[in-house]
């Protein structure tokens, strides 16, 4: 129950819906073509402005990102490397329903790859955002060609509701937004048009346009399980529609869009402007669909979604780290990028930010090439601008590097329990990092296993979570955490926060955080029994995930330490323990290896995952003691000094 009866309510009736055969009564694959895009949604960007804003180097990645599809047949998934733009199955296909009510029948689409995001991904058309944006800037129409070559191939492969393509309302929402991009800006082309030949011209809009109508149409039925969800799938399935009320002045579309984008946005945005699904990923993928209705909306957004808009865009723009544009790898990562409108790393959030800082807070940071979404978007520059070292937040910042003390309270379901999860950033290097996703559906060990506390920066006691799991996407019994920032009384300390919760039971964990003038990270995890079992003999363990590179084991009198070379130098992290006396024991893994001291070595340990189906070693530290009573860790961050630098 602690989900609450309304989500469980709704799910029980889409599951109903597909025992009854309610969503294939639902639907409807034919409509009367005609002039139904004549509405242009949005306004395409200069192109003057879009070369000086993308530069040379711009241009060059995306003129071979172009290529890539155009030439080459391949896409990079997710972001990472090129791989064959695949979007026909051999197998015969059933009607989307029959996968939904009997998911052993995807078993035959495997053969390939092992989850099924795999196979989703490339018919989300995000590879059309880059041929679009490619002929946009060259005009050139090979880049049109392309795009209906691989339309024209999924439409009379995957035909409306059959098929793996169709489960997903999310997926359909997504794909149909795609289409609707790509409609508009390969409108003039010699490809799209009837100056090519009239009938060819004429039956690729058609299909185009009846495609996009199916589309919208299949989502309607379905609204009621991405409102038992109360996530990023009701605020893709709501921006499709509305879009698609706006696209065929279909009011029934339009009304059932806005309501439920603006029901979405002011519940499952928190007061303190943190998504619901506390994730730094799903929060980009709420706000470019908030951003893509922003710049084609013709309502007003009420002033309490406004307001909401306003602090999840604050909370974002207080998250990237200054030097590289990325933020803490918080919380689940699939991946989802749904408006890919700039030549910048997936993992960059400043493209993001920077619209999101023009839609909604009137500031901005400085010019960059991360612009290039706010020219697609029609967001005109802010006169204010802030760089994200100097905005406002309440995170700890020293000299050069800056700190993420994860404290949170739920209200819905959590991606990971990673309560006093601590990232630190120094020179744009991820120094203690979050592991990420890396995959959610794959076999045992990589079936989602990097949700849980053992490989987050923070202490676990007897080796269990903070929570409990209740399967492969479900967290129970959420532990809140509380935070706040001190006032310093030692004058050398430049910022200070504490936090602490009480997840283990007859234990409280209490972390202290504090950066020095020398730019020296001390963080102080003290674990007060708190029970009545007193004199139960307990094993606290503090786990640290670092950058990958050379590294050495230093022990002393103080305690245990490793030392890892980055791009800048050696950098120092010690770990003492209070009292003294404790006999701690110190081990390192790294890509799943036991590589120093004694640990039971899991295989998903050592690993970071920087977005979805990608994985690169790691470090991952843990100091164990056994102790009956209340111990404090003491761990101490030192970076190089110029005669430190390699």
């Amino acid at each position: 129950m602690q989900l609450g009866i309304e989500p469980l309510a709704l799910n029980a009736l889409y599951k109903f819906g597909l025992w009854t055969g309610h969503y294939k009564r639902a639907e409807s694959r034919e409509i009367e073509t005609g002039s139904l895009l004549s509405v242009h949604l949005f306004s395409l960007p200069p192109r003057d402005l879009l070369l000086q804003t993308l530069g040379e180097d711009g241009q060059a990645a995306l003129i071979k990102e172009a290529d890539e599809i155009a030439e080459g047949g391949k896409f990079r998934i997710f972001g990472g490397e090129p791989v064959p733009l695949q979007l026909t199955f051999n197998e015969p296909l059933k009607h989307w329903t029959e996968y939904e009510f009997h998911p052993r029948l995807l078993t035959t689409f495997y053969s390939q790859v092992s989850d099924i995001k795999f196979i989703w991904e490339p018919a989300r058309f995000g590879w059309a955002f880059t041929l679009g944006r490619a002929y946009h800037i060259t005009q050139d129409n090979k880049y049109a060609e392309a795009f209906w070559k691989y339309f024209e191939t999924f439409n009379e492969s995957n035909p409306p509701y059959l098929g793996p393509h169709w489960m997903n309302g999310q997926e359909v929402a997504i794909r149909m937004m795609s289409l609707v991009w790509a409609a508009q800006v390969f409108e003039t082309a010699s490809a799209s048009s009837p100056a090519l030949s009239e009938s060819k011209g004429r039956e690729r809009r058609g299909q185009l346009i009846q495609s996009i109508y199916v589309h919208a149409n299949r989502i309607p039925p379905t609204l009621i399980y991405a409102r038992s969800q109360n996530n990023n799938h009701l605020v893709t399935e709501a921006a499709a529609l509305y879009t698609a009320g706006l696209l065929f002045n279909e009011s029934k579309w339009r009304a059932l869009g806005w309501r439920w984008l603006n029901r979405a946005f002011q519940n499952q945005i928190s007061g303190y402007g943190e998504y619901i699904q506390h994730s730094t990923n799903y929060h980009r993928v709420m706000l470019q669909a908030a951003l893509w209705i922003h710049s084609i909306k013709k309502d007003e957004w009420p002033r309490a979604t406004t307001q909401a808009l306003t602090r999840a865009a604050h909370w974002l723009f207080s998250m990237i780290d200054p030097a590289s544009g990325r933020t803490p790898n918080l919380g689940a990562n699939d991946g989802a990028l749904i408006l890919p409108l700039s030549s910048a790393p997936v993992n960059d959030f400043r493209p993001t930010v920077q619209a999101a800082a023009r839609a909604f807070l009137r500031t901005g940071l400085p010019a960059g090439v991360w612009d290039e979404l706010s020219l697609w978007l029609d967001l005109p520059a802010s006169e204010r601008t802030s760089d994200s070292d100097a905005y406002l937040t309440d995170h700890v910042r020293g000299k050069n590097s800056w700190a993420y003390l994860r404290a949170s309270r739920f209200k819905s379901r959590l991606s990971h329990m990673d309560q006093l999860h601590f990232d630190l950033w120094w020179r744009g290097l991820n120094i203690a990092q979050d592991a990420g996703t890396y995959l959610y559906n794959a076999e045992p060990p990589w079936d989602n296993p990097l949700v849980s506390t053992r490989v987050h920066n923070t202490v676990t006691v007897d080796g269990r979570d903070q929570m409990t799991r209740g399967g492969k996407f479900l967290t129970l019994d959420w532990v809140n955490a509380y935070s706040k920032s001190e006032i310093p009384t030692d004058e050398n300390i430049v910022g200070q926060i504490k936090a602490y919760h009480s997840g283990y039971h007859g234990v409280r964990h209490e972390r202290t955080v504090a950066v020095y003038r020398d730019e020296r990270w001390v963080i102080e995890d003290g674990l007060k029994v708190t029970g009545l079992d007193f004199e139960k003999l307990r094993t606290f363990r503090l786990h640290w995930l670092l950058l990958d590179g050379e590294w050495k084991i230093e022990n002393g009198e103080w305690g245990v330490g490793i030392r890892v070379k980055s791009s800048f130098g050696w950098i120092t992290l010690r770990v003492s323990l209070e009292p003294s006396d404790l006999q701690p024991v110190t081990s390192l893994v790294r890509a799943g290896e036991l590589v120093y001291g004694q640990r039971d070595a899991k295989s998903f340990e050592g690993w970071v995952s920087p977005t979805y189906g990608q994985k690169v070693p790691a470090l991952s530290l843990a100091v164990e003691v056994n102790s009956s009573e209340s111990i404090k860790f003491t761990s101490e961050f030192v970076f190089p000094t110029a005669d430190d630098k390699p």
